[in-house]
């Protein structure tokens, strides 16, 4: 086990009164899938994903990690890292398999589980019903059935509250727990770069540099209004955060958002009766999912994105819930009509419908599955 933030001792008393939130994170997981059930793959650098032109990482192990090489990077700069890269195709429904394991462990131990991906959730063990003792404990016994089930890794961070458990497991990987402890969270956030903050990308990095802004103590030091001003209504998001604050509860059930799916092309298209035949496509089989979600919306999305990487999304409201596919079909048709001509050739296209009700009911949110989203 790796070595916790403060002693080693029972965090019971400690975390008396607070919530007690584990992140589960798993190391690698697609690529690490992959080794496990290929004895010629391990020990060796290894990316799931499409090889060709414009194939993109899906996820890399950690000795392609070494070589610079991650996730959603192109394929063409993975290789060009990692010349001994070995590529391999995807298996969604195994990895999905695995990953209903490892949730039947997680609710051996809670009820409370809040699935973010098919590798990662947060746990709620406030409540000990197994009447362990110990927080810390629940998560080593977890990382420890894991193992033993799946033949896999996972790291594990405990902590007060969602944020501080993100970044938590995140501090010992692969393979490791870390603790944050009440009194600790604030001072843990400080000594992190803000790259390190969920919801803070490159770009984000880059604007909080050129603020002299490099890790938490730096926004710590500035006030509510100040961040505001800089990042809108994100500032208060910063603000809270800087101060390892984070108030929202574990929801076992969240509100789905959207059903959709898109598809990347091979080569660029501008050809419009190529464009209305790839719409044709992708509407069969968004509207296979929504039918089989039982799902009723009323915002129709088609998203494109050029070649030269610009993305525009195109949404119609309707005053019904689409109840039907010939409705959805005609609504995405209109919106592609309507942007036609293009002004200039697409790389992507997706539909996505949204503001979505079951038996007029808000739709639950489901484990997402961005390797889902992809129709190639």
């Amino acid at each position: 086990m790796a070595e916790l933030a403060g002693d080693n001792g029972d965090d019971e008393e400690a975390i008396l009164g607070l919530r007690k939130i584990i992140h589960v994170d798993m190391d690698a997981f697609f690529a690490s899938v992959e080794q496990r059930d290929n004895l010629e793959l391990r020990g060796k650098p290894v990316a799931v994903g499409g090889a060709g032109g414009r194939g993109v990482v899906a996820a890399a192990s950690y000795e392609a990690r070494k070589f610079g090489v991650r996730s959603a990077m192109p394929s063409v700069t993975a290789r060009r890292k990692c010349p001994d890269l070995i590529f391999v195709r995807h298996r969604f429904e195994v990895y999905r398999e695995v990953s209903n394991q490892i949730r039947g462990i997680f609710r051996h131990y809670t009820p409370h589980v809040e699935p973010l991906s098919l590798d990662e959730a947060y746990l709620d063990v406030t409540e000990d019903i197994r009447g362990i003792g110990s927080a810390t404990r629940i998560a080593e016994l977890i990382r420890q059935k894991i193992r033993e089930e799946t033949g896999l890794t996972a790291s594990a961070g405990l902590s007060y509250n969602k944020f501080l458990a993100k970044l938590a497991s995140d501090q010992n990987k692969p393979d490791g727990l870390c603790v944050i402890r009440p009194g600790q969270g604030a001072a843990f956030v400080q000594s992190l770069p803000v790259r390190r903050f969920h919801g803070i990308g490159p770009k984000g990095a880059d604007k909080m540099a050129r603020l002299g802004i490099e890790t938490g103590a730096d926004l710590a030091a500035k006030d509510a209004e100040w961040l505001r001003q800089h990042f809108g209504s994100f500032g208060d998001y910063l603000y809270r955060a800087a101060r390892g604050i984070d108030l929202r509860p574990v929801r076992a059930n969240r509100i789905r958002k959207s059903i959709g799916g898109e598809r990347t092309f091979g080569e660029d298209i501008s050809d419009e009766d190529a464009l209305r035949d790839t719409l044709e496509r992708i509407i069969t089989i968004v509207w296979d999912r929504i039918a089989e979600k039982k799902a009723r919306g009323r915002t129709v999305t088609l998203k494109l994105k050029y070649n030269d990487f610009q993305l525009a999304t195109r949404s119609r409201s309707l005053p019904r819930p689409v109840t039907d596919k010939q409705l959805f079909a005609e609504t995405a048709r209109a919106i592609l009509e309507d942007e036609m001509p293009l002004p200039m050739p697409i790389r992507l296209m997706g539909l996505t419908i949204s503001n979505l009700e079951r038996d007029g009911k808000p739709q639950e949110e489901p484990p997402r599955d961005d390797a889902q989203l992809s129709l190639l």
